[in-house]
């Protein structure tokens, strides 16, 4: 990185509070911001820009097929794929229905009317998407304090609009590139001897792109492209197995589960199996790997490493 550094922020709006009522916030240009439409209700609050920047990350992961997104305090809550986005959000609703509630949504394709009817049942604060069916709009414009956005940027370009990330601390200002680092197949391996099913190595990978979208230490337990439980913001990753876990209850048979970073401890892998959790997936590159991948071995659980890490402060 350079020496010096130069930014200009030009003022867009005022906000009426930050995070908190008692916060002064405003939003400021920087470089280039993506082409959005505001369809229904009033401008983004600073909340509602930050889920909505964690739903549009993750849609960016999975522009290339419907996927629905739902946000909470900046974290991803719930996700799922499907062949439609209707089906996707019927996947996350049986996955978690609680989590929808007071949620930013986001859906990688269009919102039609059969979607809308359902969403228009709910308690919501912003809904976004690439388009929304005239009909769609109709039913939703009827939903008190409902935000409907239309982005007109297509998904896949989003990780290209901001490069860095800027964080004002006591000690100075952090700088940082953006995490972008995606799956590699050169270090992208199954470490254990026993292989995970095909279906496995999807869960396995959806799982992934998602908890690096969540703040560490992360876990998601995903089955059938849909999550069942998301963890973040924990001390360590066996606090956060266990919180994810009996989230699941009794739901965690034949899923996966993804770790932001390495399995740092055999306990790990004994939660694991005593869930009957099939597979899991992780960074890997510890002083601990022998020693997890032989008690995996022992109790059959399949392991894939990435060699990636996805920090997330």
């Amino acid at each position: 990185m350079e020496d010096n550094k130069t930014y200009n922020f030009n003022k867009i709006q005022n906000f009426k509070c930050g995070e908190n009522v008692y916060q002064e916030a405003s939003l400021y240009s920087f470089n280039k911001q993506i082409d959005f439409e505001i369809i229904n209700g009033n401008l983004l609050t600073y909340n509602n820009i930050l889920d909505a920047t964690c739903g549009l990350e993750i849609a960016a992961e999975f522009f290339d097929v419907a996927a629905c997104i739902v946000s909470h305090h900046a974290n991803p809550s719930a996700v799922a794929l499907a062949n439609t986005i209707e089906n996707a959000f019927d996947k996350v609703l049986d996955a978690d229905t609680l989590c929808v509630f007071d949620s930013v949504i986001t859906f990688t394709r269009e919102i039609n009317e059969d979607l809308a009817k359902k969403l228009s049942q709910m308690k919501l604060k912003v809904l976004i998407a690439p388009s929304f069916s005239s009909g769609a709009i109709e039913i939703l414009k009827g939903v008190k304090n409902l935000k409907l956005v239309k982005i007109n940027t297509p998904l896949q370009e989003i990780p290209t609009y901001y490069q860095e990330e800027i964080k004002i601390t006591p000690f100075g200002a952090l700088i940082q590139q953006k995490d972008t680092k995606e799956l590699d197949v050169e270090t992208f391996k199954v470490a254990t001897k026993k292989k995970p099913e095909q279906n496995e190595v999807e869960d396995m990978i959806f799982a992934s792109k998602i908890a690096k979208h969540a703040k560490s230490s992360a876990i998601v337990i995903a089955k059938d492209l849909r999550t069942l439980a998301i963890c973040a913001g924990q001390s360590n990753s066996i606090n956060a197995l266990e919180v994810a876990i009996n989230r699941v209850c009794d739901s965690t048979k034949n899923s996966i589960v993804a770790f932001d970073d390495a399995i740092k401890s055999i306990e790990d892998i004994q939660l694991i199996a005593q869930n009957r959790i099939s597979g899991a997936i992780q960074s890997g590159r510890t002083s601990k790997d022998s020693e997890v991948i032989a008690l995996a071995d022992k109790l059959e659980v399949s392991i894939i490493t990435t060699g990636i890490k996805h920090i997330k402060h």
